[in-house]
């Protein structure tokens, strides 16, 4: 069950590149993004890079990793995997996704015991905005 909104952020794909697939008969399109918004109610940015390939028709695949930092200075990183569609506008997508977080001690220190669910948005102009929910 989804429990309550831990963080929103907005941003942009700031890199894509297409790479060969495990399988010479696709290919894995790699995108990097960078956004600000909140998480646990801090101010927070987002880096991260995701790799997705169509695993049959309008089924998107993806996996992706990066790292969450505050202006403290305090940081976490995540790990997420998901499916998507493309959504008709050029090269938007929509995603949700799982992610798991590793932080330290601090004011991120709860995402060690939380399953993120996250709704993920590429708009056909590469913006992105995301709304991230505890999985209880």
């Amino acid at each position: 069950m989804l429990g309550e909104k831990i963080g929103e952020e907005h941003g942009k794909i700031t890199g894509t590149r297409i790479l060969q697939g495990d399988d010479y008969r696709y290919l894995k399109m790699e995108m990097s993004f960078q956004a600000s918004g909140t998480l646990l109610g801090q101010q927070a940015m987002d880096m991260g890079t995701f790799t997705a390939f169509e695993r049959v028709p309008n089924q998107i695949y993806g996996e992706g990793r990066g790292i969450l930092l505050l202006a403290t200075g305090e940081s976490a990183i995540w790990n997420g995997h998901g499916v998507g569609r493309m959504t008709g506008q050029g090269m938007a997508m929509s995603f949700r996704a799982a992610i798991a977080y590793q932080a330290g001690q601090g004011k991120l220190e709860r995402l060690n015991h939380v399953m993120g669910m996250i709704e993920f948005e590429v708009d056909e102009n590469g913006n992105t905005h995301a709304v991230l929910h505890e999985w209880k």
